[in-house]
């Protein structure tokens, strides 16, 4: 990357006018993922300068920790799980409830259902195998996820329900920082976990596990990490906030623009102060290029993307409804809320679209989209209550009680 990647435009023109930033100086939270990428590179390639900011970048140890850095104030923004931003905003997060704010999406696709290598010998390597295993009455499987409302969660209760297994009922679910995941695998303390890249590409790397299920097969183009912060943030500092979104939808574009961009990210994420994996874990999925550590390769079409010209990046009014409806439905909120009245409030559209207007990066027609998920059901958002009751696996009444007690 060299300075002849730095943002076109006239982007001087907030720095110095009456949109400057009111705040230059930003504290950015992230995670050792491989979709913290365009907040890495907005803060150290030079796309953040041009809108009077200066980005730094605070790795985080887990995501309960950048929930309260951020609601704390010591984290100005972060990379955020979209299901943590809601829990919090709905005070369901492990904390009181605070007015949250969706600035514009980071990523989709490109996390992954992980199992042992244990389970794997055992010929454990299929669905169908998955759930016999689950019916025994032999001690229940652990599973990992990352955050108890986050998308990781998420992901894994919709593809075992999706296979007949109660993800409440018939295995145990504990909460791991995603950069412990393959640590936990070679300790036995779990049978398998759904998080972000490279730890799933890296359990296969030392031979603790194999992917089941990608993300993305059960939902193409589906809404994964957040720009985040509170409410209050934004109101105090709009200007900054926009420019913010501005420089990181400038990264954004830059690292889907071509694979020498993709290399050259996967490189940089590489390094101790950020992902802190071998480049032989992150480039292959980020480019795309899977193999599950069971036999099978390919190209996936659907691979983690920043940008897909927007599409990644707008904040859908249905991509925050629809993280609401798998609280309903798994017990973590006991009654229907406002579906829309919520996300209205937390999904900054207005400010999103003045950002991308500003760089020249298009907007969708609608803050709805529609999606048909691997079990058949499609989501539009134009419904959402109805929808969370349409599952036929979902929270009994005890099974919501240790949901909600698990937060």
């Amino acid at each position: 990357m060299s300075e002849h990647d730095v943002p076109r435009g006239d982007a001087l023109a907030w720095v110095n006018g009456s949109d400057a930033p009111e705040k230059n100086a930003l504290n950015l939270g992230f995670m050792a993922l491989t979709d913290s990428a365009s907040l890495i590179v907005a803060a150290t390639q030079g796309f953040a300068q041009p809108y009077g900011l200066s980005l730094n970048l605070k790795r985080q140890a887990s995501w309960a920790g950048l929930r309260d850095k951020l609601l704390s104030g010591e984290l100005d923004a972060a990379q955020g799980l979209y299901g943590l931003l809601y829990a919090v905003h709905l005070g369901i997060g492990g904390s009181p409830a605070q007015d949250m704010a969706v600035l514009m999406g980071l990523s989709q696709n490109g996390q992954s259902i992980n199992l042992s290598h244990g389970l794997q010998q055992a010929g454990v390597t299929d669905a169908e195998a998955l759930r016999a295993r689950a019916r025994q009455n032999s001690a229940k499987l652990t599973l990992a996820q990352t955050f108890p409302t986050g998308t990781h969660a998420l992901w894994l209760y919709y593809w075992l329900a999706s296979q007949g297994i109660h993800p409440l009922e018939d295995v145990q679910t504990l909460v791991v920082p995603p950069a412990q995941m393959v640590a936990h695998l070679r300790a036995g303390r779990i049978d398998g976990f759904c998080a972000g890249e490279p730890w799933g590409a890296q359990a296969i790397e030392e031979r603790m596990g194999f992917t089941l299920a990608t993300s993305q097969s059960i939902w193409p183009g589906h809404p994964e990490k957040v720009l985040g912060c509170t409410q209050a943030f934004v109101r105090d500092y709009p200007n900054t906030a926009r420019a913010l979104v501005m420089a990181v939808l400038e990264a954004s574009r830059f690292i889907d623009a071509n694979e020498e961009n993709r290399r050259s990210s996967a490189q940089l994420l590489s390094a101790g102060d950020y992902v802190d994996a071998p480049l032989s874990a992150i480039q292959p999925r980020l480019l795309g290029h899977y193999e599950d550590g069971n036999g099978h390769a390919w190209l996936d079409d659907q691979a983690l993307r920043f940008f897909d010209e927007g599409k990644v990046n707008m904040p859908y009014l249905s991509d925050g409804l629809w993280f609401m409806t798998q609280f309903r439905r798994w017990g973590l909120l006991r009654e229907d809320p406002d579906y829309l009245a919520v996300a209205s409030q937390v999904q900054q559209l207005g400010l999103y679209h003045e950002a991308a207007t500003a760089v020249g990066v298009a907007l969708p027609a609608s803050a709805m989209r529609s999606s048909v998920l691997l079990d058949g059901k499609v989501w539009d958002g134009s419904d959402p209550a109805a929808y969370a009751r349409s599952f036929a696996l979902h929270a009994l009444a005890d099974a919501a009680s240790a949901a909600t007690a698990a937060l």
